[in-house]
Order: structure tokens, then C-alpha cells, then sequence
């Protein structure tokens, strides 16, 4: 059946199919024709309007136009899509006669360069690697390395709190004790704790709430100052180079007695003094005596054991060693920094 509207309209979608170019010209022939707001699709929504004997006609006119105009569409867009399919994979096609890429190489970050480099050092000597948890009790951080809940050196280490008795370590000491415990009274006790540490610091050029500290603790039955003095000074000609040459300061620690800071000849210089070190020294760690409250609260008796101990930031060192004036470079991850380091 034909009808002069139905006619109409489906020439004009016939034509403009005729016309279209690619699927999405097609597409949108589709929703202006069959759509819910097409003009056929209105044409049949009109047919209450018309006569009544006129009804049957025109429905069936438009139907059976919607039915044609389906099957052209569909046929169309496959078409259409074969050749655009077609089209894509030749404008992506691999030219296999190009010469490879290299991939780009990355680097070790200056932190985990410097970091293996000194467990090397240590492990060299006969420490082994200690590991502790981050998340530590209070007392482990605190009280059981003399540092008591009204003790001043609270002050000093801003703490990061997750609960009355837990928080995020403030040094990598903790694992002092643990490892002292760990050993049941044993000796020698040689131990290295590299890891993460935690303070309540703004973000500077020297500060930073999250860095990474490396301890040294060595426990035995005859263990001196000149013992610790001698493997700082091996420690810094390692690291440092040859003409290296350690002093050290006495200081205070509430968890060592004696306690010292050891400054590291400065190596840019040689001694003489420069903007980095003023005085031909560089401080690269604090030191001292275990404390004989700490070697108890490990289950040592410090008439039977001494030990030392010594704690440095490996971000310190890496400054040092790689002449970096700013904290910030290495946590920034800006690849200008980092790929002078590959």
C-alpha cells in the first residue's frame, strides 16, 4: 500500500541515505527518520488524528516503509563500516623495514643507590639486616630506649600518634631492642635496621615528615669506643673515598653513654673549607655507648656486654655525597633530577 505522506517522507530518507558518506552519517539519518522524534516515528504517533477509514492505509503504508528503510540503513552501515575498518588498518599499520626503538632506560633513585650501598658496607663487616615495623608501640620507641613519657628528648620527635600506645616511628632505634630480644642473650649482636621514619616536620629544604634513617648496633662481651670510632672511620673512607677522616663530638643521646656526633672530613674540599662545610667537616651521624638501662631493657646485663650503637639519614649522606642543596628533589620524582643519576 502507498500513501502520498508516507511516500514523502520515506523518498527523503531513501535519498538521504543514498547520500550519507560514513556510519555516522548513517547514524544520524536514522534518529532523524526512525528515531523517537523521526519523522516517520511522528507519522505514526499522528495516526489517531486522521479519518478513520484513512487509519489502515497509512499505517500500513508507514510501517511497511519503516520495515524497507530498516533493511537499507542496516546494509548501509555495514558497508560503511567494512570500509572504515579497512581504512583504519592501513593508516595503522606497522612499517616493519623502520629501525627499532630503544626503550628508555631508567635509573637507580640516589636514596636506594645510597641505601645499598651502605648495607654493602656493613654487611661487609659481619652486620646483618634487621627489619621492624613501622607502626610502632610506644614503648619499644620510647621508653625502652630510656626515653620515658616526661623525658625532654620527647619534644625533639614531633610524633605522628595512631593511638595512645601506637604511633609511626620516629627512628629506626626501636628495632634496637628487638633485636636484642630476638637474640636471647646471645653474642655478638650485629646488626643493621635500614628503613622509613616518621616526624611531624613541614616540608622544606632540610625537613621532611617521612625520610630514612639506617642503625648500627653492635653488642659483645669486649666492645669499645675505639671499636665504633674505628668502623665509622672504615664507614666513611667506603663511602667517601680514601683521604676520608671521621671525628667526633661529644653530644647527648638518652639512649647512649657516652654519646657523640661524628663529622666526616669534608670531601669537596679536603678539609680546607668550603660554603658546604665552613670548617672542613661535614656531620653525618650521632653515636655513643648503649646505654646500660637499654642493654637491661633488651635482657643484657651491663656488667657482662657493652655495645654501640649509631643512627644516620640516608638522605643526609646522599645530599653529601651527591652535592643535592634541597630534600624536596628527592621525593619529587622529577625526572630531570633523576636521570642524572642513571
Amino acid at each position: 500500500m502507498n500513501h502520498p505522506r508516507v511516500d514523502a517522507v520515506a523518498g527523503e530518507a531513501r535519498e538521504a541515505i543514498e547520500r550519507a558518506a560514513s556510519s555516522a552519517e548513517l547514524e544520524a539519518v536514522r534518529v532523524r527518520f526512525l528515531g523517537r522524534q523521526g519523522a516517520l516515528t511522528q507519522l505514526l504517533r499522528s495516526l489517531g488524528t486522521l479519518p478513520a477509514d484513512e487509519r489502515p492505509v497509512v499505517g500500513a503504508a508507514a510501517n511497511e516503509a519503516k520495515r524497507v528503510l530498516e533493511a537499507l540503513l542496516e546494509a548501509r552501515l555495514a558497508d560503511a563500516a567494512g570500509r572504515e575498518r579497512r581504512r583504519q588498518r592501513a593508516q595503522s599499520r606497522l612499517d616493519l623495514t623502520l629501525p627499532g626503538r630503544r626503550p628508555s632506560q631508567g635509573a637507580v633513585h640516589p636514596l636506594t643507590r645510597v641505601h645499598d650501598e651502605i648495607v654493602s658496607i656493613f654487611v661487609g663487616l659481619g652486620f646483618s639486616v634487621a627489619e621492624g615495623p613501622e607502626i610502632e608501640t610506644d614503648f619499644y620507641n620510647f621508653e625502652a630506649l630510656n626515653i620515658p613519657r616526661d623525658h625532654p628528648a620527647r619534644d625533639m620527635q614531633d610524633t605522628f600518634y595512631v593511638s595512645d600506645a601506637t604511633l609511626l616511628r620516629t627512628h629506626t632505634s626501636p628495632v634496637q631492642i628487638r633485636a636484642l630480644r630476638a637474640a636471647k642473650g646471645q653474642v655478638p649482636v650485629k646488626t643493621i635496621t635500614p628503613g622509613r621514619v616518621y616526624r611531624r616536620d613541614v616540608a622544606d629544604a632540610s625537613h621532611s615528615p617521612v625520610f630514612h634513617q639506617v642503625e648500627g648496633l653492635a653488642v659483645d662481651r669486649h666492645i669499645t669506643m675505639a671499636d665504633l670510632k674505628g668502623t665509622l672511620a672504615l664507614f666513611a673512607r667506603e663511602m667517601f673515598g680514601p683521604d676520608s677522616a671521621v671525628r667526633f663530638r661529644p653530644s647527648f643521646f638518652p639512649f647512649t653513654e657516652p654519646s657523640a656526633e661524628v663529622d666526616v672530613r669534608c670531601f669537596m674540599c679536603a678539609g680546607a673549607g668550603c660554603r658546604a662545610c665552613k670548617d672542613g667537616w661535614l656531620e653525618i651521624l650521632g653515636s655513643g655507648m648503649v646505654h646500660p638501662q637499654v642493654l637491661r631493657n633488651g635482657g643484657y646485663d651491663p656488667e657482662e656486654v657493652t655495645g654501640w650503637a649509631f643512627g644516620m639519614g640516608i638522605e643526609r649522606i646522599a645530599m653529601l655525597k651527591y652535592g643535592v642543596d634541597d630534600l624536596r628533589l628527592f621525593f619529587d620524582n622529577d625526572l630531570r633530577f633523576l636521570r642524572q643519576f642513571a
